[in-house]
């Protein structure tokens, strides 16, 4: 009976990571409560394990639902119409100079939001923005998958800007602003180098001169995040009064990680404080973000949490540790490489959003020192949000993506995705794993 309930677990991982990838217009949340909840009735997750995973993945979903709230409350004052219109402008009519600005409004909206939240934002943006100067569909894909590319990685830099991030953060009791100071700068640098490869493989399709657009509006149902209440008057002066506030806000995550202050809390207070501001400003209440806020993405993780939980207990890191731990033993650069590729192929294989669960676990029941523990979870991160992107699959944000573009009029096969990733993921995966190596050395 035993045998039973742990070959059915096993059924179930594979059965609710088969759905969601293969049937991505049902909510991932679905597949994965049902997981849950099957896992749960075999006897392989506890209700005590169930305490204990909600207060490992409480803070992580508090702390992303809070970004997403300042997400929804940007658009309410108009932002998606105005950053299209800024791009059109800093591009003065260069098709390499959007593809410059493109990936960079794609990395900050990542930082200042989260990687899935950037998707839904800056995807439908450049879609609107493409189809109003007039280019083709094979020349409007640089555009669009660099930024899908870029906007998905820069969740690697700081842990903010992804929910899974956020809860291998807790996992391996590390805290906000130290991987931050681990991380930042050779995750930067991957990313860098990621978008001069980008450019280097785009550039004899990027078109050199574009039609300059002063002013256009997203039609009726043109963003998925679009409010009712643009601001009209002094609009560039008042985004940027936003938007400073918004990286007052992140800057406050950092200080409060120091500080020992709960990072949950203090998104909670930024968001709050930016709701009332609408409050004042535009006389809208906050009860919309009861129906606008994507709560699922909390029920999703929760759910394939107690699905990895399931395995764990039944002996998945057990098996995983007695394979790996006389390899990342060895060396800092041997342990960054290792876990890195490892968790590539697993991303690709599962979705990161699992993989980064289990490797994760893993780690934390080998008994590594500490230094090599917090390289080999930063690798970790690298191999879950660069090294996923080799396939469509390998996140929710780009299964997400795919869809936007599609719905959106631009026709890209996994062929064509592939074709571009396969040359420039796994070097930057490599590069990037290198780069923290020798940063951690340098730093300590």
């Amino acid at each position: 009976m035993h045998d039973l309930m742990n070959l059915i677990t096993i059924c179930t991982f594979f059965l609710t990571i088969g759905f969601i990838l293969w049937r991505p217009k049902v909510n991932e949340a679905i597949p994965a409560t049902i997981g849950a909840a099957i896992v749960f009735l075999t006897g392989t997750v506890s209700f005590t394990d169930l305490g204990a995973i909600l207060e490992t993945i409480g803070g992580a979903a508090i702390t992303i639902t809070a970004t997403i709230v300042m997400a929804i409350v940007l658009e309410s004052f108009g932002f998606f119409n105005w950053a299209a219109e800024l791009l059109t402008r800093a591009a003065r009519g260069s098709g390499i100079r959007l593809f410059w600005f493109t990936n960079l409004f794609c990395f900050l909206m990542t930082l200042f939001v989260n990687n899935d939240g950037s998707i839904l934002i800056t995807t439908p943006i450049l879609l609107m923005l493409l189809k109003n100067m007039g280019l083709k569909n094979h020349q409007k894909i640089p555009y669009l998958l660099s930024g899908a590319l870029i906007a998905t990685a820069s969740s690697a830099p700081i842990g903010v800007s992804n929910i899974v991030n956020l809860i291998a953060l807790k996992i391996v009791h590390m805290d906000l602003y130290m991987q931050t100071a681990m991380m930042f700068v050779p995750a930067f640098l991957g990313l860098a180098f990621l978008t001069v490869l980008l450019f280097a493989l785009f550039y004899k399709t990027l078109p050199k001169k574009l039609p300059v657009i002063q002013k256009w509006n997203f039609p009726p149902g043109g963003h998925p995040l679009k409010g009712d209440v643009p601001i009209a008057e002094n609009r560039g002066k008042f985004m940027r009064n936003v938007l400073i506030f918004i990286f007052c806000v992140r800057a406050s995550l950092f200080v409060a990680s120091y500080i020992h202050f709960p990072v949950s809390l203090m998104a909670v207070i930024g968001s709050a404080a930016l709701l009332g501001w609408r409050w004042v400003y535009l006389k809208v209440p906050p009860t919309d973000m009861l129906k606008k806020t994507p709560w699922y993405i909390l029920v999703f993780a929760f759910g394939m949490y107690v699905i990895i939980y399931g395995l764990k207990n039944i002996g998945l890191t057990t098996w995983l540790i007695d394979h790996l731990q006389p390899l990342v033993s060895g060396s800092l650069l041997h342990a960054s490489v290792l876990m890195g590729v490892l968790l590539t192929l697993l991303s690709n294989l599962f979705n990161n959003h699992p993989a980064l669960m289990v490797g994760t676990l893993t780690l934390t029941n080998m008994g590594l020192d500490p230094l090599t523990l917090k390289v080999s979870y930063l690798a970790s991160v690298i191999g879950s949000d660069i090294g996923s992107l080799l396939l469509p699959i390998g996140t929710l944000a780009t299964i997400m993506w795919m869809h936007i573009v599609r719905k959106g009029g631009v026709k890209i096969s996994w062929g064509e995705y592939v074709k571009v990733t396969v040359i420039v993921i796994p070097i930057t995966v490599l590069v990037t794993l290198v780069l923290l190596t020798y940063w951690v050395h340098w730093i300590f």
